[in-house]
């Protein structure tokens, strides 16, 4: 079936909804909705692998997430003889993260994306350009020319380091109004989930997020400077949602829903003002994201990125973290359902970098610990690099627990895991520069 608006060939598909830890599938009918400007409106055909057969890839990454951090999340969620969905893949690498920065040898968000989205490794703080500031062809502008869907979940603003990694080109991280209109001018993802309505408004137009008053950290207000971005979206055939109850009742086209002014949390120590309370959960926002996506026969590309893990860790907030891997592990849980229904699809989930030096430990009063943490608050100094806990093991009944020992608040260099299923993913297998991951993704996306 084609959509006679679009010229894009779709299908009848299966998505998988969660629902209070139910997994249901759900038929799925319907075109791509929006006028003559909406994404992907020139409607080019043959996309997807050489063999003329379409695939798809699901890209799943937890910032920051480092092998100590899912460690922690299955002693958390599934104790000692459980596993998380996304431990259960069968396919299972080390990738290294290391930037090309003139100054630093561990990797930040932007230049980690940027290895992933483009083969090439850049500068700390580059989206998509190399050493020089040339920018570089993406996966995201890649699925666009090639007719394939393109989409992007994150409980980050939806134009930070790693989404803008894959759909747009700055030599700073920090141009996000920038990036925002690179969405809408070039790389045309078909949904765009996440926070940052901030940066598509223009100062003085606050939306549906109001200013966070009286916080002189960041009182989060519209300061975008390519004026009414929404509007924008809007007029070329995107719907716009800003709330759970809008994005319950969204349709099955295009779809553009910001849902917090900056990230879909608030990031602090601790006792401090953190807040872990997204208003539509990454699981969710990944199945809506895979209902719009998988009508498109050529294929698509959907980054999925929870992004608290990083952001507290940073703070090292270790309850905070734990809270995110479980919402981590939800939507990779979906994003497996759907691949078990469509085996076409790989399915990959890592981290770009560690961060926070996390280590998993017996909570033992006798060992050496530094300040900062909740395990001893008495512990004094200006450090933040202590131990968190006590965290109970899942199904042991209180019998084991263990604490979570930070050594930064900073990014490390070690290696993150990679695991994965479906079509490719045995090259995933081994050692690796993360570089590599972009050759797998375009390899199983265009053949």
């Amino acid at each position: 079936m084609t959509d006679p608006r679009t010229g894009r060939r779709l299908r009848t598909a299966t998505v998988v909804a969660v629902a209070g830890g139910t997994l249901a599938l759900l038929p799925l009918t319907g075109a791509f909705a929006g006028g003559g400007g909406s994404a992907h409106g020139g409607g080019g055909h043959g996309g997807g692998h050489a063999d003329g057969h379409p695939r798809s890839v699901i890209f799943i990454t937890g910032d920051g997430m480092g092998a100590a951090h899912r460690e922690a999340a299955r002693l958390d969620q599934v104790g000692f003889d459980g596993q998380l969905a996304m431990d259960s893949l069968p396919i299972a690498g080390l990738q290294t993260t290391d930037a090309r920065d003139p100054e630093d040898t561990v990797t930040d968000s932007a230049a980690g994306a940027s290895a992933w989205a483009t083969g090439v490794k850049t500068y700390n703080g580059a989206i998509s350009v190399d050493v020089d500031g040339e920018p570089l062809p993406t996966v995201g502008q890649q699925v666009e020319d090639a007719g394939l869907a393109g989409g992007i979940v994150t409980t980050a603003q939806v134009t930070d380091a790693s989404p803008a990694a894959f759909f747009a080109n700055s030599t700073d991280r920090a141009a996000q109004d920038d990036i925002a209109r690179q969405y809408l001018e070039r790389s045309r993802p078909e949904v765009v989930l996440g926070g940052g309505e901030d940066w598509w408004l223009p100062a003085g137009d606050e939306g549906t997020h109001p200013p966070r008053t009286g916080d002189t950290e960041d009182p989060e207000v519209s300061r975008s400077t390519q004026g009414d971005l929404v509007a924008r979206a809007q007029a070329q055939g995107y719907e716009y949602v800003s709330t759970a109850e809008e994005f319950a009742a969204a349709g099955s086209g295009p779809l553009l829903g910001l849902f917090a002014n900056e990230e879909m949390f608030q990031q602090r120590p601790e006792g401090q003002g953190d807040e872990f309370d997204p208003a539509v959960s990454l699981a969710d926002m990944t199945t809506k994201a895979l209902d719009v996506l998988s009508q498109d026969e050529d294929g698509f590309f959907l980054l999925v990125e929870e992004e608290a893990v990083d952001e507290m860790a940073h703070n090292d907030n270790g309850t905070r973290v734990l809270e995110a891997m479980r919402s981590l592990d939800a939507a990779v849980a979906v994003a497996r359902a759907y691949v078990a229904e469509h085996p076409d699809t790989l399915l990959v989930v890592t981290g770009d970098h560690e961060t926070g030096g996390l280590a998993i430990e017996d909570v033992d009063p006798e060992d050496e610990s530094g300040p900062g943490g909740t395990l001893d608050p008495s512990i004094a100094g200006g450090t933040e690099s202590g131990e968190d806990g006590p965290f109970a093991v899942a199904g042991t009944g209180g019998a084991h627990d263990f604490a979570l020992d930070w050594t930064t608040t900073a990014h490390t260099g070690v290696p993150t895991v990679v695991t994965a299923e479906g079509p490719g993913s045995e090259d995933l297998t081994g050692y690796y520069p993360n570089t590599h991951l972009y050759d797998v993704v375009t390899s199983v996306l265009f053949g």
